[in-house]
């Protein structure tokens, strides 16, 4: 398999974006609206000039995971389109929990956790979506929500709410039938985010909430209690549910894990996560997450269902979300780390990619003086379970140090050091270890 590095699209803002009023006819097309408010009303106030939209990510982690990628790219397209985002980090509701798509209550997180964790949602959040200067607002419902009374919350919000209302709500029906049950702490969670959406649209003039089918219930409350509170009609949709391929949710603590923050998911990781999309999916993944043109994806599409096997379609897609999130410079040294191990010569990789390698494969450092002893070398690394075998694998020509095959008396004192550091040594077709020469 060919995985040399690839180009995504430029990420950097453009004034250029699909028309204010082709939006909502754009994100159909992309399968990015599963539920919605009355969609001919959505569609006339997308079009009737720029409007505020927002998206939540409760902190009950200390990163976002792929699963928010697409609320965050939902923002960025409206961005693009002249649009106001409006990105929410719910250090409030965080600290409640939210009901849906688990069946047993959240661990109560800590005030000083709960300031850990927003501040690097915070800096993810920035990543995809301009913030600042009039461009985008990033919020925390806490400034809002700590200093409201339990008195004022209950005239101001419950007030409007009705419990067979929320009773009905599947996520609530889902947990009272559970083995667990639901607390009032949990069953509240919705009316707090209803008041978000209301301080939203009274303070930032937005209107339009967006999350994942899973949240459905809760937007729709925030809605309701605008109509009831206000007297004013605004507007919501929800996104199908993103899935793993055991059928779980994508999300923090349920499903698979593929985080945003660098630290746990590191940026080749993440790059391989989109390479590994099936063939079957990856045309749907291409639009819901690329920002490319819908007409620029079928072409990708149809290019890679004539040769498959290169992987043109995840490729792209691996390229343009670590650009998004991680940037170009680790997308490139991610794609180009992910070529060595499938026969790209390592007399040609950048010191980034073997950076980047040295994080996922096997990697040690070595004394100069060391390399003299080419069996103990290949012992110590692990790439031979003994100096018999070392010798034995040396001799059958299967050893090869920065892409070269060692012969019998092979060395490795005079391979030239890739950037003046680097071996990289390998045992046949998949086995790697990259050393690192220290004087």
């Amino acid at each position: 398999m060919d995985e040399s590095a690839g180009t995504g699209p430029d990420t950097n803002r453009s004034p250029e974006g699909p028309g204010v009023g082709d939006l909502i006819a754009d994100l159909e097309a992309r399968n990015l609206i599963h539920d919605s408010t009355d969609r001919d009303a959505l569609r006339a106030q997308v079009a009737s000039g720029p409007v505020g939209i927002y998206y939540g990510c409760d902190p009950t982690a200390d990163s976002l995971h792929v699963g928010n990628l697409i609320g965050l790219i939902v923002l960025r397209r409206f961005q693009d389109a002249g649009h106001r985002p409006i990105a929410l980090a719910g250090g409030a509701t965080g600290m409640i929990g939210d009901p849906g798509g688990r069946s047993e209550e959240r661990n109560l997180l800590d005030q000083a956790t709960l300031d850990h964790n927003v501040a690097c949602i915070k800096e993810q959040l920035g990543r995809v979506v301009e913030l600042g200067d009039g461009k985008g607002e990033l919020v925390d419902n806490r400034d809002w929500t700590e200093g409201m009374t339990v008195l004022e919350f209950l005239r101001d919000v419950g007030k409007h709410a009705t419990v067979n209302q929320m009773l009905g709500r599947e996520s609530i029906k889902l947990r009272i039938n559970s083995e667990h049950g639901i607390s009032f702490t949990e069953f509240s969670y919705m009316l707090l985010q209803a008041n978000d959406y209301l301080w939203l649209h009274d303070h930032f003039g937005c209107v339009i909430q967006i999350g994942g089918s899973d949240q459905w219930g809760n937007i729709i409350s925030g809605v309701d209690f605008i109509r009831r509170k206000r007297g004013e009609h605004v507007h919501a949709f929800s996104w199908p549910l993103l899935t793993g391929s055991d059928g779980t949710k994508l999300g923090k603590s349920t499903g698979a894990r593929v985080w945003l923050d660098a630290d746990k998911t590191s940026p080749y990781q993440f790059w391989q996560h989109w390479m590994q999309t099936p063939d079957d999916v990856i045309g749907a993944q291409l639009l819901t997450f690329s920002l490319r043109p819908i007409e620029e994806i079928n072409a990708i599409v149809e290019a890679h269902e004539q040769a498959p096997e290169k992987r043109l379609a995840q490729r792209s897609l691996a390229d343009e979300m670590v650009t998004l999130v991680h940037g170009a410079p680790a997308a490139v040294a991610a794609s180009e780390a992910a070529g060595l191990l499938f026969g790209a010569d390592p007399a040609l990789a950048s010191e980034a990619a073997l950076e980047t390698l040295a994080r996922e494969i096997p990697f040690s450092k070595i004394r100069l003086e060391e390399l003299d002893d080419v069996i103990g070398v290949f012992v110590t690394t692990g790439l031979a379970k003994s100096k018999s075998d070392a010798r034995r694998t040396l001799e059958q020509g299967a050893f090869y140090a920065n892409g070269v095959r060692l012969s019998e008396k092979g060395q490795l004192r005079g391979q030239k050091l890739l950037h003046g550091r680097y071996l990289m040594l390998r045992k046949g077709k998949k086995s790697h270890h990259l050393v690192e020469t220290i004087s």
